[in-house]
């Protein structure tokens, strides 16, 4: 017997964003492939090509979360993926670097040694993809949260034996390493972003929730002490504290890429240079100030989408994430079920800890964390829009 396929409420409802995300593969189509270089068609038509590839497939994932989550027990499914992924990372990447044995897969690791990488080359990557990973953990933790106040000592007794054997205590291990790996990476801004998305979502989360809990407010502070002072310890917050203290514009040399690629922005403001071709044009911009070190990215994510896609393509990007920061913010203050405020708590810190540290990374770029992020927007329109009675069974 087949069955008829209908459309979520929640894709209807991001048809805007939707539309918004092929405005912007629609234009990556035109200045590729019909537009001549002189009116703002790509200076590398080639690298252009596979970036729409790449666009289309992103704007899929999207899609397709919003079809296919239609009940609880698929979106809990992705959580547990998202936590159950995030561990393996965190555990490969903390026994690559404390064993001493690195490798990154099958081949040695040539860059970055000492540090927690996961499968990633780049650390910095690794703490964008634990910063989703941990979000969607903890949206979770906070939507299990009982705020039934206790009836008698068995009631205690039964949720205390619940807390440590159940669910959410496995969860709330896999937060603790994941902590562990995020500080072990050493990224400055992957661990600045994580603890200050974390905090500002609480606050958030505490003043536009009327069902508050005590319970909720211990989680969110046990999150940022105990993690902070006991993980951090013990896996080197310190150092990572150093980092950021000893950083100064003589020791980096992104904030003169910044210059540069602003110049190359200014002359291509509207139309763009064309979907991932800031590699090859920056050159033409850069001076003897930033070394010899190549630039493949801009370690910026808003500059290089700003540089590529001109004004034309970046403000439907940006529109996206915006509004769907807002639909998140909005189911938060509006939506009584527990889940589903979990879910725009997960949201909202994952677009709050992207945008961070989108200004000094280019996690964007990487198409595993591209489509990481793009899972996590639309989690903001399930959190909202989301309506289990007609959910599949």
């Amino acid at each position: 017997m087949q069955r008829r396929v209908s459309l979520s409420r929640s894709f209807k409802k991001a048809w805007f964003v939707i539309a918004a995300l092929l405005l912007c593969q629609l234009w990556v189509f035109i200045s590729t492939f019909c537009l001549p270089q002189s009116l703002g068609g790509s200076l590398d038509p080639t690298r252009s090509a596979q970036q729409l590839i790449h666009g289309i497939a992103l704007t899929g994932v999207f899609c397709l979360t919003l079809l296919l989550l239609r009940s609880r027990r698929r979106i809990k499914i992705v959580i547990f993926t998202f936590v159950v992924s995030g561990l393996c990372q965190a555990v490969y990447g903390s026994l690559m670097t404390l064993s001493g044995i690195e490798y990154v897969l099958f081949l040695p690791k040539e860059s970055y040694r000492g540090l927690a990488t996961g499968t990633f080359i780049n650390r910095n990557h690794l703490a964008g993809y634990l910063e989703l990973c941990l979000s969607v953990g903890i949206g979770f933790m906070i939507a299990s949260l009982n705020d039934k106040s206790s009836q008698g000592w068995r009631d205690v007794g039964r949720r205390l034996l619940s807390g440590l054997l159940g669910v959410k205590a496995r969860v709330r291990i896999s937060l603790v390493i994941m902590v562990a790996a995020l500080v072990m990476t050493h990224s400055r801004m992957g661990n600045t972003a994580f603890f200050a998305s974390l905090s500002i979502t609480g606050v958030i989360a505490l003043v536009l929730s009327r069902h508050a809990s005590r319970a909720t407010v211990i989680l969110l502070v046990s999150l940022i002490i105990i993690d902070l002072a006991v993980v951090g310890t013990f896996f080197g917050m310190e150092k990572v504290v150093n980092r950021i203290e000893s950083t100064t514009l003589n020791t980096i040399s992104r904030d003169e890429v910044n210059i540069y690629a602003a110049e190359l922005l200014k002359d291509n403001l509207w139309t763009g240079t064309g979907a991932g071709s800031f590699y090859g044009v920056f050159p033409e911009y850069r001076e003897e100030d930033v070394g010899m070190t190549y630039f493949n990215h801009a370690h910026n994510d808003y500059m290089q989408f700003a540089i590529e896609l001109g004004l034309i393509g970046f403000i439907p990007l940006l529109t996206v994430v915006a509004v769907s920061f807002v639909v998140a913010l909005k189911a938060m203050r509006k939506r009584r079920d527990s889940l589903m405020r979990g879910l725009s708590f997960s949201s909202m810190m994952g677009i709050m800890a992207f945008g961070f540290h989108s200004t000094v990374d280019f996690n964007l770029q990487i198409p595993a964390n591209a489509a990481t992020f793009m899972v996590v927007l639309a989690l903001a329109w399930l959190s909202l829009y989301f309506n289990d009675k007609k959910r599949l069974r």
